[in-house]
């Protein structure tokens, strides 16, 4: 119903910047929310930052300052711009959705499978 397909990741030195995107693709009618979490080897998925419909932003504090994400609602597609990375940002990045599809009345919320992001000297 929904497809997601995630792109940007990789390795980087310490101090690097990546820039993930997230192009999502269906019957969507609408989307809410895109955003990004990520997942540590050993630890939970955890949020990254997450953009609403109303353009509000929530980030998590080990990445605001740091990491900026931008929306292209014509493109359905959410980036997010990783700058002055660190080892500790070490994770799989997974695209979040939340969006209402032609026909259906309620929201439904989408991940991505992931893009690798190693920071690594």
């Amino acid at each position: 119903q929904v497809q997601l397909v995630e792109s940007g990741g990789g390795l980087v030195q310490p101090g690097g910047s990546l820039r993930l995107s997230c192009a999502a693709s269906g019957n969507i009618l609408s989307i809410h929310t895109m955003g990004w979490y990520r997942q540590a080897p050993g630890k939970e998925r955890e949020l990254v930052v997450l953009y609403s419909s109303d353009s509000s932003t929530n980030y998590a504090d080990s990445v605001k300052g740091r990491f900026t994400i931008s929306r292209d609602n014509a493109r359905n597609t959410v980036y997010l711009q990783m700058n002055s990375l660190k080892p500790e940002d070490t994770a799989v990045y997974h695209c979040y959705v939340v969006v209402k599809l032609t026909g259906w009345t309620s929201w439904h919320d989408y991940w991505g499978q992931g893009t690798q992001v190693t920071v690594s000297a």
